[in-house]
Formats: C-alpha cells, structure tokens, sequence
C-alpha cells in the first residue's frame, strides 16, 4: 500500500507550470498540474485516453473548438487522439490520470511548449 497527497506543496510559480507524477499504479500515472491563474497548456492530445479532474480552482477546457468551464470537483474523460487545451481562471490543482502506456515526459514537453 501507498499513501499519497495532491495536497501536499501547492507552491505555484508564476513563470511555469509545474507537473509532478504523485502515484503510479499498475495502470496509471497520476498526475498533479499546477496552473496559476491565467497560465495556459497549448493544444495538443495524446494517444490514449486521459481523466482530468479538477481538484482546486477553474480551469477553461477546450475540446474541439467548443470551452468547457470547469470548476472544482470536476471530472472529464477524453478519448486519445482529441485535440485539448487548458485555461486556468484560477489557482488551479488538476489531477491528470495517463495510461500506463503514455509517458510522463509528452506532457513536460507540452508543458515547456505552453
């Protein structure tokens, strides 16, 4: 058994979006994001699905050229292959859930590209 927090070190930076695996799993990469307010991920998708989960703040959700507003509590799932993009509204804490078979790394690269 693990034990971990989303929690724990919410130091957000002004400058860059942070990202930090919190707990992998035989199945999964979770994932915490921090976006402070007005910070943007470019569009950009992956090859399998994703769960995105809105653990602190509001964040502006493109999926296909259409905005989804969502706000703490909220949970999306995405097929792979569809384009997205991220708007935080907030201070956000995101918990992003990757399949085993993606790599941590894609996202810092689409990170370092926002």
């Amino acid at each position: 058994m693990e034990i971990k927090s989303f929690a724990n070190n919410l130091e957000f930076n002004e400058d860059r979006i942070l990202t930090n695996v919190v707990i992998e799993t035989p199945f999964s990469k979770e994932i915490r994001i921090l976006l402070k307010n007005g910070q943007v991920m470019k569009e950009h998708k992956t090859p399998y699905s994703i769960t995105v989960h809105i653990l602190k703040g509001e964040i502006d959700f493109g999926v296909d050229g259409k905005i989804h507003t969502l706000k703490e509590g909220a949970i999306v799932s995405l097929e792979g292959n569809v384009k997205h993009d991220l708007h935080a509204k907030a201070d956000s804490v995101v918990r992003l859930t990757l399949s085993k078979l993606d790599k941590f790394e894609r996202v810092e690269e689409v990170i370092k590209n926002a």
